[in-house]
């Protein structure tokens, strides 16, 4: 059960009550709760002093924290009183005070009723857009439907830059560093910037991350900045690092095993019950819908999802029933794969060559495979290939065998530098980058021997 703020009985939610469903629904949506003693024991902690300072709007509604079982980014308000942080926050920041700021700037949204308000912007540009759509000048109407877009992302900003100073205000009452904020929102920049240069934007993926609704800017940075030094100069207010690190210890690191693994160019599902290996130089993602994949610099991509399609319907017959655009219909090879009836076939649409894969899994159920290029060589051909191949379900030893990652807190030796503690890191893909952003530490700043700093392992 989520943790709830000491501070007041807590309120009775009747179980199909509206916030009730919505709870469901949002913890569902990150994959469900995430149990971690100490680390909740922490957040809650970190509440009750956010309280005590006034920042609860009501003090007979506690807060309660959940923590949720996600590796994306993110923490967020559902008013009344609920907030939820993820795992994958949790190992981005650095210490008490970052995690202090994100929670009060969720407070602030709650206690400027910042939801409803934007919830009444939100309609009021429905009707302008409404309107806007019979207007008679096509011009005249896009106009008037790009300026209500204009003012509805106006607004969002504004009330984003109103909770950030608020939240400052809230963490120094409460005793933390103010200066934790701005910290937060450049390790936050750094991980899209690490994100963006892996995988690429347009991943699709479900569970948003905090910059889909919280964006970084250096603007945003320089307004937390001067919001602290308003309160007083760097060094005041305590960062409780090491507290902090002592309560992450322990909690999971990126996929959660039971929603698929990556493992460098292996994605493994215990689960379901399948395993394939990218081709070479392929950085992997998992998101909701399917696994994606980038190469080449963003000149070679791959995708795997499933359907649900009945033991009736012919492969051949899905493949060209419009699935996918550009199908060459003599392209079609039956084949099988790791046991199972599949079939091969191409497509063409623009600058992109495709080799698709359709594998029949269960009776109900297939797995395709898009592997695309903008140039099909023999040696582009042979790699997807040998990844189409080597598709197949797992063993119960090898489901088994899939351990999920964590944090682990170390202390630096006196030898010690970034790059060998990152080379004790178990992350699919440049491990000192992962080091030094989980660190919140840049390439050339030199570790202090006796520190502590965290490290991903099995």
């Amino acid at each position: 059960m989520p943790a709830t703020v000491p501070v007041a009985a807590p309120r009775t939610v009747a179980p199909e009550s509206p916030v009730s469903a919505e709870h469901k629904r949002m913890v569902a949506l990150f994959d469900g709760e995430y149990h971690h003693a100490t680390a909740e024991h922490y957040l809650n902690d970190i509440l009750v002093k956010l309280a005590r300072v006034g920042a609860a709007s009501e003090p007979n509604l506690p807060y309660r924290v959940t923590l949720l079982n996600s590796p994306t980014v993110n923490a967020f308000a559902l008013p009344p009183n609920d907030l939820y942080v993820t795992r994958g926050l949790l190992a981005l920041a650095n210490d008490a005070s970052e995690v202090a700021a994100v929670m009060a700037h969720e407070i602030a949204h709650i206690t400027a009723r910042h939801a409803m308000q934007r919830a009444e912007e939100e309609r009021r540009a429905a009707v302008i857009s409404k309107a806007a759509a019979i207007v008679q000048n096509k011009q005249r109407g896009e106009e008037v439907e790009a300026t209500a877009r204009r003012t509805l992302a106006r607004f969002s900003r504004q009330q984003e830059l109103d909770a950030d100073q608020a939240g400052i205000r809230f963490t120094a009452k409460a005793g933390y560093d103010p200066y934790g904020a701005a910290r937060f929102l450049n390790a936050l920049g750094r991980s899209a910037e690490l994100r963006n240069s892996l995988i690429g934007q347009g991943t699709g993926n479900e569970r948003p991350d905090i910059l889909a609704t919280h964006p970084s800017t250096p603007e945003r940075i320089d307004q937390a900045i001067a919001a602290a030094r308003q309160i007083g100069a760097p060094g005041i207010g305590t960062t409780a690092r090491n507290s902090y690190l002592s309560a992450i210890q322990g909690v999971m690191f990126g996929d959660d095993p039971a929603n698929g693994a990556i493992r460098g160019l292996k994605f493994i599902h215990p689960r379901l019950g399948f395993a394939f290996v990218a081709p070479e130089n392929f950085v992997l993602e998992n998101s909701a819908q399917a696994v994606l994949g980038v190469a080449a610099g963003g000149n070679e991509a791959l995708r795997l999802d499933s359907v649900k399609l009945p033991s009736a319907t012919l492969l051949e017959k899905y493949a060209a029933s419009g699935w996918i655009d550009g199908l060459i219909a003599s392209s079609m090879t039956s084949t099988v794969v790791g046991d199972m009836p599949a079939l091969l076939a191409k497509a063409e649409a623009g600058e992109w060559r495709f080799r698709i894969a359709i594998i029949r899994f269960d009776a109900n159920q297939v797995y395709r495979f898009i592997f695309a290029a903008r140039t099909i060589t023999d040696d582009v051909e042979e790699r997807f290939r040998t990844s189409i191949d080597s598709f197949h379900k797992i063993t119960p030893e090898e489901a088994r065998g899939v351990k999920p990652l964590h944090l682990e807190i170390v202390v630096a030796g006196a030898e010690d530098t970034s790059e060998s503690l990152a080379k004790r890191m178990v992350v699919p893909n440049r491990p000192l980058d992962y080091f030094l952003l989980i660190n919140g530490r840049e390439s050339e700043t030199p570790l202090r021997p006796g520190e502590r700093y965290k490290i991903v392992v099995e």
